[in-house]
């Protein structure tokens, strides 16, 4: 079973030989930060600030900075099978007539297990007198030219105006007083989406902690028409709790640590940044609207959640392999020809992704680089190199081999010029608007205008790998 909240999740990593108790003082500004990337580069445990200078709350960073975290955070190694279970969801037929209902009984159960369960009270409402304040919780400074503190693992829950969907979505927040954020909604993004839709004021909630699931949902770019509840559950195998806040119509995580309830105004813009981000650039200033808080719930001994982010690879490249891994079966399903992708976290995700394909016919590559830049937040990506199937995808030797001996950059490379680009993209001409690449390093056949003679890949042959195998031990290296 998957841990329920932070607590166990620290218990797990202590078990595991995953976490650092830090007891001396530590200063929040600045200092801590460069404490948690030096852990992070180095592929260390999550760290647990026990004493942070100013404040009585502890501070828990690098929580999910390793494939071995990930799998404790979510119950699982086969991240795959999470999207499996999606997949089956989205393809599964409701069933007619008596045997046909008692024959779908298991799955359907297994389906419902996964919906979020509300529930009167949780540990988060165990302090609810208290007024909100930003500045009772030690928020990081993470760079020395940010432009201030920023939450940079709060999760904003929304609720779509029209459909009812709910969001969660991990959004930095620049704070400017005790009472007041700046939420950096990307116009890409879930959240900014349901603040255009409402316009005005729309009621928002900011939740540090809860299930590592849900936190790992409000990362996830989950297609808008999926409530992020329910995908929490089906990544964490069991429906999530949920409670109603006190001065907003909005559920949250009942196993959060901490809740600030309020709304964001969508016609109050302030300036935001600058902010050294994942790219490994300081974004520039822009204008994004405030969060106004109107209410606070919280556990009596809450633990602050927090991570860095700066030139790759941190704890983010963790995360996102995962996300990576859960989200193939859902890029099959709407391109079967995928046998395999990766999205390099030295390119921070939206930068760049390999896939490889099981050609059939002329100007496949091409036609699959069109359709992920179709799908969801894939639209972000920048540039797209699409191999054979006996390319290692996740092994960048094999994929430079395979675009420096199959694709001829005249014939093979596509530009397109006015798409939309990640919000954080340093290069795009524009904020939010440049350019796709596409790098078809499949192997060329003859319908394709390639009328040379197929060179044959060198290869061993078996008889010889198996005399060396079996005399292997004799050689003495």
């Amino acid at each position: 079973m998957p841990p329920r909240d932070l607590h166990e999740m620290i218990k797990a990593c202590q078990d595991a030989g995953e976490l650092r108790r830090v007891r001396v003082g530590v200063d929040p500004d600045l200092e801590m930060a460069e404490i948690l990337r030096r852990v992070m580069y180095a592929g260390g445990p999550a760290v647990l600030f026990e004493d942070v200078k100013g404040y009585s709350m502890p501070v828990l960073g690098n929580l999910f900075g390793s494939t071995k975290r990930m799998s404790l955070a979510l119950g699982t190694d086969d991240f795959e099978g999470i999207g499996e279970r999606i997949s089956g969801m989205a393809s599964m037929e409701m069933p007619t007539g008596l045997v046909g209902k008692l024959r779908k009984l298991p799955e359907m159960s297994k389906m419902a297990d996964a919906f979020p369960k509300p529930v009167r009270s949780g540990p988060v409402t165990q302090v609810v007198d208290e007024p909100p304040s930003f500045g009772a919780m030690p928020i990081l400074k993470t760079w020395p030219r940010d432009a201030g503190k920023f939450i940079t693992f709060g999760m904003v829950a929304t609720r779509h105006p029209d459909t009812g969907v709910r969001n969660l979505g991990v959004y930095r927040m620049q704070v400017l007083d005790d009472l007041h954020v700046l939420i950096h909604w990307q116009k890409h993004k879930r959240g900014a989406q349901h603040g255009q839709a409402k316009g005005g004021r729309i009621q928002a909630a900011i939740v540090i902690g809860g299930e590592p699931s849900a936190v790992f949902a409000g990362v996830a770019p989950v297609p808008e028409g999926m409530d992020k509840y329910l995908f929490a559950g089906i990544a964490g195998k069991t429906g999530i709790q949920t409670v109603k806040c006190q001065t907003v119509d909005l559920d949250v995580p009942a196993n959060a640590e901490l809740v600030i309830e309020g709304y964001v105004d969508m016609e109050d813009l302030r300036d935001e940044g600058p902010f050294g981000d994942h790219t490994g650039y300081y974004t520039p200033v822009e204008k994004y609207p405030v969060f106004t808080a109107t209410g606070m719930m919280r556990r009596r001994d809450p633990i602050y959640l927090a991570t860095v982010v700066g030139r790759p690879a941190l704890e983010d490249a963790h995360i996102g392999k995962a996300i990576e891994r859960s989200f193939l079966p859902l890029v099959r399903m709407l391109h079967p020809e995928v046998v395999d992708y990766a999205m390099p976290a030295s390119g921070w995700f939206q930068g760049m992704a390999v896939v490889s394909i099981k050609k059939r016919y002329p100007g496949q590559a091409k036609k699959v680089m069109m359709g992920l830049w179709g799908t969801g937040q894939l639209s972000l990506t920048k540039i797209i190199v699409v191999v054979d199937s006996d390319v290692d995808v996740h092994n960048m030797h094999d994929v430079i081999w395979a675009v420096t001996t199959r694709a001829d950059p005249a014939r093979d490379t596509l530009i397109i010029a006015g798409t939309p680009t990640d919000t954080l993209d340093p290069a795009s001409p524009l904020v939010n608007l440049g350019s796709k690449m596409g790098i078809d390093a499949t192997q060329k056949t003859a319908e394709e205008g390639y009328t040379r003679e197929v060179q044959e890949p060198v290869s061993i042959d078996e008889h010889t790998q198996a005399l060396v195998d079996g005399r292997w031990a004799s050689y003495g290296l």
